[in-house]
């Protein structure tokens, strides 16, 4: 993709960014680099690469899937002030 100067202050001018001559410059150098770094790593052929959800080879030491707690439910919901069929009832706070 290339780029011109009249693209680099379009940008900015979309942004908001007010942008110099000078500025626009090395903007339109640095972004043309960037651009040139993208085409450069699209190249690479990637086919045979598994794709991985982590840089290394890291597993998650998990704990047993257990009950540890008592079911107090009974007890909660004697306090709240109004329940319906298990439920927490609440005032309607959105019209």
């Amino acid at each position: 993709m290339t780029l011109s100067v009249n693209d680099v202050k379009r940008i900015a001018d979309l942004a908001y960014i007010e942008i110099n001559e000078h500025e626009a410059q090395a903007t339109l150098g640095q972004l043309t680099d960037i651009f040139d770094l993208i085409e450069t790593m699209q190249a690479v052929d990637t086919s045979t690469v598994e794709p991985m959800s982590h840089a290394q080879d890291v597993v998650q030491r998990l704990r047993e899937d257990k009950v540890t707690e008592s079911d107090q439910r009974d007890l909660y919901q004697s306090v709240a002030p109004q329940v319906e069929a298990g439920l927490y009832l609440v005032p309607k706070v959105i019209e």
